[in-house]
C-alpha cells in the first residue's frame, strides 16, 4: 500500500513503513508527517503486528523537513514542529517494539524520529546529521533529551558542530545498535521487532517502563517550540534557510563589461 510518500508492507506480522520520495531524498512535508504518525498508531495498538519498522526507499533514510516548502509565518513554524513532535508521540504510545532501519543519511528532523525508537540498525552507509544549529532551525521531536539520552555528552558537538556522524561512530557512541549489510537490514530489524515482542501482554508492559516518561517528553517539547518561537522573532530561522538556499543555488557570474573600444 502507498499513499502519500509512506509505503505500507507487512513482512510476516512486522509492519514495514517505508518513506518513499527517493528524488528529494524522503524529505517530509507536513501531510507526510501526518500520514506517518497517523500510520504508526494504526499499527503500534498491537491489534494487527508484532512490530514496526521504520525505514526509506533508496539512498536516503530521510532529509528531514521539506525546506522547498519552508514555513512563511510563525503560525506555520508551530504547525511544523507539532507534526514533528507528533511523530515522537505515536512512536513512544506504541504497544510494540519500533525499530528504525536507517539505509542512508538522515538528517535534522529525520535524524530526530530515529531517536524514539527502540532500537536503530544502519547498513555501512547509514550516517546522522544535524544541521539545525547552522541552519537557525531548532531541534524537535523531544531531541534535546533523547539524543542525550543516547549519547550523553557527544550530544552538545553533534548538535552545535552540525558534524557528520558516519555508521561507525554512531555506532560507537550509541546512535546506532547495529550495523548489518543492506541487503539484510530490513529483514533483521523486522525479526528484531518479532524476537522482542514474544509476548505482547509483556512486552508492552517492558516498553512503557524502558521508554521515556511522557511527562518529561511534554517538557522537551514544550522548551523546544519556545526556543523556535525565539529563533522565528529573532530572524535566524529565516536568515538560516535562505542561506541554506544560497549555497544550493548560488547566483550566476555578472558576465564582464563590455569594452567598446575593444578593436576586433
Amino acid at each position: 500500500m502507498t499513499d502519500n510518500h509512506v509505503n505500507v508492507r507487512i513482512d510476516d506480522d512486522v509492519a514495514v513503513l517505508t518513506l518513499n520520495r527517493p528524488a528529494k531524498l524522503n524529505a517530509l512535508d507536513s501531510d507526510a508527517r501526518v500520514l506517518l504518525a497517523r500510520t504508526i498508531r494504526h499499527f503500534g495498538a498491537g491489534e494487527r503486528v508484532r512490530g514496526i519498522v521504520l525505514t526509506g526507499a533508496g539512498r536516503a533514510f530521510s532529509a528531514g523537513e521539506d525546506l522547498q516548502r519552508v514555513p512563511a509565518s510563525y503560525a506555520e513554524i508551530r504547525v511544523a514542529f507539532a507534526t514533528f513532535h507528533d511523530i515522537t508521540r505515536a512512536i513512544l504510545e506504541t504497544k510494540v517494539p519500533v525499530i528504525a532501519a536507517v539505509n542512508g543519511i538522515a538528517v535534522g528532523g529525520a535524524s530526530e524520529i530515529t531517536l524514539c525508537c527502540d532500537a536503530r540498525i544502519g547498513t555501512p552507509a547509514a550516517e546522522y546529521f544535524q544541521p539545525e544549529n547552522h541552519r537557525g532551525i531548532i531541534v524537535s521531536n523531544a531531541s534535546s533529551i533523547l539524543l542525550r539520552r543516547l549519547v550523553r555528552n557527544h550530544a552538545m558537538r553533534i548538535i552545535l558542530g552540525s558534524n557528520r556522524i558516519g555508521a561507525d561512530e554512531a555506532r560507537r557512541i550509541g546512535l546506532l545498535d547495529e550495523i548489518v549489510a543492506p541487503e539484510g537490514l530490513v529483514p533483521h530489524a523486522a525479526e528484531t521487532a518479532r524476537r522482542w515482542n514474544s509476548d505482547p501482554r509483556i512486552t508492552a508492559l517492558h516498553l512503557g517502563l524502558l521508554r521515556p516518561r511522557p511527562e518529561d517528553i511534554e517538557a522537551a517539547f514544550a522548551r523546544e517550540d519556545e526556543a523556535a518561537r525565539l529563533a522565528w522573532e529573532s530572524g535566524a530561522f529565516s536568515e538560516g534557510v535562505e542561506g541554506f538556499w544560497a549555497t544550493k543555488n548560488p547566483a550566476p557570474a555578472a558576465p564582464a563589461p563590455s569594452n567598446p573600444d575593444r578593436r576586433h
